[in-house]
């Protein structure tokens, strides 16, 4: 695992999972054929876009603050096969390939956080994998309405 020296080397890190973020879901856009895939992925890549500027504005100023929500999970992720992007990929399985992304995020910000031991870095990661587990919830809430409900 990655080892960190300090908070920007944790916040560089994470603004580089951000801008990974960005580009997947910029590829995914460009090389989807249906409309409304290409529209959720360009929606997606603004939010991680959102996520990496509120990132620099932390390392930016020097504070955050923490959110201590928490977020229901539909578990939905969880029953799926992977699925491999392609330019015909239906709409579900684009969901399907978000979800899993996001799930891995989540797990990766929450094994960070278990091997923090600075009670600051371990709250960022924590702070970090939610707003993971706020995508993954949100693609599963699009799965459940759009795919689940017309089956």
């Amino acid at each position: 695992m990655k080892e960190f020296n300090n908070i920007n080397d944790i916040l560089d890190f994470a603004i580089g999972e951000e801008q990974a973020a960005v580009d997947f879901y910029l590829h995914l856009a460009s090389q989807s054929a249906n409309r409304q895939t290409k529209e959720v992925f360009m929606e997606y890549a603004g939010e991680e876009m959102r996520h990496k500027a509120n990132l620099l504005s932390i390392k930016e100023s020097g504070s955050f603050n923490l959110s201590d929500a928490t977020v229901h999970d539909l578990r939905i992720a969880e029953y799926l096969v992977d699925v491999k992007p392609s330019a015909n990929m239906s709409y579900q399985d684009a969901l399907i390939l978000a979800m899993k992304k996001e799930k891995a995020a989540f797990r990766m910000y929450t094994k960070l956080a278990e091997k923090a031991e600075d009670p600051v870095v371990k709250a960022l990661f924590l702070n970090l994998a939610l707003e993971e587990s706020r995508h993954k919830l949100a693609f599963e809430v699009e799965y459940d309405e759009y795919i689940l409900k017309e089956n």
